[in-house]
């Protein structure tokens, strides 16, 4: 195992020597320490912000869905940004609309009957929610890359896996069929399938569910995206090749600057790999920070209810994990004033009434609860005022 550990690290090393041969730039690009805005508790951050600008910004994101029994809120009306370099993790329950936040982004929600009743997208200088497809077809796969959560339905089982992987390289970089595939072997060869060259040309339902996952992997970073949507990268892998995924992808991220936004479930993952956090409960954000601000001093009952469920090494043996009571909301048909509030052990009328104002501990940490206040309630600038939404 040790080996088979030693020779992906080789086989990595030697793909970014290349990548750093095709753009010489990337090799200079240098994290000292005292350029970093940012901080991991793990590890230190590779975000080196030359430019303050965020590569991607959104602003009063609201994805509704209409249906027979009413309009299905699944995101309502969400901020956040990412910079180069930075990793942004989103975190909450199924169904609190992270998947469809970075489906909105890439205009991958089919409409109808879906709809966008406000939003502002800025990538570039562009808004991606008023693009034409036509110009949506260049940026998606190419500087706009998204790694999806369920690789079987995502996969064609019609064409082979060469055939999947080559298409990217051939639309977005005119390269010819011989240079895709070459590209693409050596891709597949760092995300860990062996023998890559036989089996390139195979079909996905001749691959396991966590073989056809780094089959996705491998597509969406063939491309050296400017942004990459991680929709639950890592679930269907395990623990070695977990952890060589995110090797490689934090490798990328710090040769090519690529601004990553991680879905997950996994706090583990969460606090290890991500500059900052953002919560996601009835599609609203109702915490943001650092990574360190949010796992040190969680202010919403959520976020305290999320980490205080997952297992620590010092946990006692037998010990039982306390649980947030109920289930999620219906989307459909969300409770009056914060959607939380039937399942937190502090709700008061207030909670039941109004949805709570943004508080601002510090300015980089945010919540949306009543039962946040800080000792000395005080907007920072750039943060949101009062009765805005996260």
């Amino acid at each position: 195992m040790i080996r088979y550990i030693e020779s992906i690290s080789r086989r990595t090393e030697d793909f970014l020597a290349k990548l750093w041969a095709e753009y010489p730039s990337a090799h200079h690009i240098s994290c000292n320490e005292k350029d970093l805005s940012r901080s991991r508790p793990v590890q230190q951050s590779n975000l080196c912000v030359e430019d303050e600008q965020p590569v991607l910004q959104v602003r009063d994101l609201r994805t509704h869905f209409k249906t027979d029994d009413g309009i299905v809120k699944a995101v309502d009306g969400i901020n956040f940004s990412v910079h180069k370099g930075e990793t942004l993790g989103l975190v909450g329950e199924s169904g609190s609309g992270k998947s469809v936040a970075c489906l909105s982004t890439l205009g991958l929600v089919p409409t109808p009957p879906g709809f966008h009743p406000s939003g502002d997208i800025q990538f570039k200088g562009r808004n991606l929610l008023t693009l034409p497809e036509h110009e949506m077809e260049q940026l998606r796969g190419n500087q706009l890359a998204m790694i999806f959560q369920d690789p079987l339905t995502s996969l064609n089982p019609y064409l082979t896996i060469a055939r999947q992987l080559t298409e990217v390289l051939e639309v977005h970089h005119g390269a010819t069929a011989q240079q895709a595939r070459e590209a693409a072997i050596d891709m597949l060869e760092q995300v860990g399938i062996p023998d890559a060259g036989r089996r390139i040309d195979q079909y996905p339902h001749q691959f396991s569910g966590g073989m056809r996952q780094r089959v996705m992997i491998a597509m969406s970073l063939l491309c050296r995206p400017e942004v990459l949507f991680a929709d639950e990268p890592t679930t269907a892998l395990d623990v070695t090749i977990q952890a060589q995924i995110l090797e490689l992808i934090g490798k990328l991220q710090t040769a090519l600057g690529t601004a990553v936004i991680l879905v997950t479930h996994d706090l583990g993952v969460v606090a290890g790999t991500t500059d900052r956090v953002a919560v996601m409960y009835a599609g609203r954000i109702v915490e943001e920070g650092t990574t360190n601000e949010v796992f040190a001093n969680p202010l919403h009952p959520y976020t305290r209810g999320l980490l205080a469920s997952m297992p620590r090494i010092d946990t006692p043996p037998r010990t039982i994990l306390p649980a947030i009571p109920g289930l999620p909301p219906d989307l459909g048909h969300l409770p009056h004033g914060c959607s939380f509030h039937p399942r937190c052990e502090l709700a008061t009328i207030t909670c039941q009434n109004a949805y709570p104002d943004v508080v601002v501990a510090s300015p980089t940490h945010r919540a949306a609860c009543w039962e946040a206040q800080p000792t000395s309630h005080q907007t920072h600038p750039g943060t949101p005022t009062p009765g805005e939404t996260l």
